[in-house]
């Protein structure tokens, strides 16, 4: 690794994408997504991608909110269930550590519609340090 650090939140990709800056503290997260006409699939709703980007932005600052140091996240795997369409408005990614080993920590999240509460996906990831 270099000793360059990555773009602050809110900037870079997640700036690129339209992923708020959020927050993040004590291994839990949370971002929003402004899905616009740009995010959205040919049947019309949030692109799964969309919403898969969002799930492991808001995990990684969960992650990443319980290093100390210049330790960065690294995503191992995430599965994520998509429960209904997402839409046209802010979508909500909260996050949360559920379980920190000595090597790996398992992060869930969810997405909800704001507009509607409605939840769209579920997620659990792996993680790791850089």
């Amino acid at each position: 690794m270099t000793g360059t650090r990555p773009p602050a939140p809110g900037a870079g990709f997640d700036a690129t994408v339209g992923i708020s800056r959020g927050e993040g503290a004590d291994g839990a997260a949370r971002a929003t997504l402004t899905a616009g006409e740009e995010h959205l699939n040919p049947a019309g709703t949030v692109h799964g991608g969309a919403i898969a980007t969002l799930i492991d932005v808001v995990m990684g600052r969960a992650v990443a909110s319980v290093y100390e140091g210049d330790e960065r996240p690294v995503t191992i795997e995430i599965k994520v269930n998509y429960l209904e369409a997402g839409s046209i408005g802010e979508l909500v990614g909260e996050s949360r550590v559920t379980r920190t080993g000595r090597r790996f920590m398992v992060v869930h999240a969810d997405v909800t519609q704001r507009e509607t509460g409605e939840t769209v996906a579920e997620a659990m990831g792996t993680f790791t340090r850089a």
